[in-house]
Order: structure tokens, then C-alpha cells, then sequence
């Protein structure tokens, strides 16, 4: 059961900077916004804004291996693509492929209630950077 939070100006500032942008950013990024507007604001503060948002389910916490978490204020679901030189993430508009849990069903051992699929390349701009002249 979620626990009820009060609201907060900082939470709602953090929300609404991760609603503004689908570029999928870290911690810091969001503390570098929301500073903008509470220039007092700890990024302990909204490290901790960013667990509450997640656990109310109004954003994504992801890990793509990088070390730290992206955030996402999209939370249908949804497929993403990673750039492998640059770190970009973008959101793939392609719809959730729900099929996949009636097949993978005899497959594990247990009930299987979502699953995600990240895309691992190169962006367009990288992969124009990386070939000859």
C-alpha cells in the first residue's frame, strides 16, 4: 500500500521538469533545472523527490547499465532506444508488444506481470560521426 505523502512545492517542480522533457535525465540534470526555479534546493532533496514520485507510480526509474538511474515521467509502457556512444535515450513509438508474456509464459517458472525492452546502437548523429568522410 502507498503511503500518503503531503504535497510539496519541490516535488511538484521536479514532476513538472520531468513532464517537460522526454529526454530521459538523471538526478542531477532534474537538480539543475529545479534550481533554476528554488535555487536553494539539495540534490539530496530531490533524490529523495524522485523516490516518492516513483513509488506513487507518476515516473520510471531506469537503469541502462550506465551507473546512475534516467528518469521518466512517461510511465505507459513503453520500448526505448540507447545510444551506445553519446547516451542518448529516445522513446520508440512502437506499441507494447503483450504477446510477448503468453509467450514467454512456459518459459519461467512463475507469473510474469510487464516486461521491458531497451534497444542498444547508435544514434543517428553518431552514426553519421563515425563514418568516413
Amino acid at each position: 500500500m502507498l503511503q500518503r505523502t503531503k504535497r510539496s512545492k519541490q516535488r511538484e517542480k521536479v514532476f513538472q521538469v520531468l513532464k517537460r522533457t522526454r529526454s530521459h535525465p538523471t538526478a542531477e540534470w532534474v537538480h539543475e533545472r529545479v534550481r533554476e526555479q528554488i535555487p536553494h534546493v539539495s540534490l539530496g532533496t530531490v533524490y529523495r523527490n524522485l523516490h516518492v514520485l516513483k513509488e506513487q507510480g507518476k515516473i520510471l526509474e531506469l537503469d541502462f547499465g550506465e551507473g546512475f538511474s534516467r528518469y521518466d515521467a512517461f510511465v505507459e509502457p513503453h520500448y526505448h532506444f540507447v545510444c551506445e556512444t553519446c547516451g542518448t535515450v529516445a522513446d520508440l513509438e512502437v506499441p507494447p508488444q503483450n504477446d510477448l508474456h503468453d509467450r514467454m509464459r512456459h518459459s519461467v517458472r512463475g507469473s510474469i506481470h510487464s516486461h521491458r525492452l531497451d534497444f542498444f546502437g547508435l544514434c543517428s548523429a553518431c552514426l553519421e560521426k563515425a563514418e568516413p568522410a
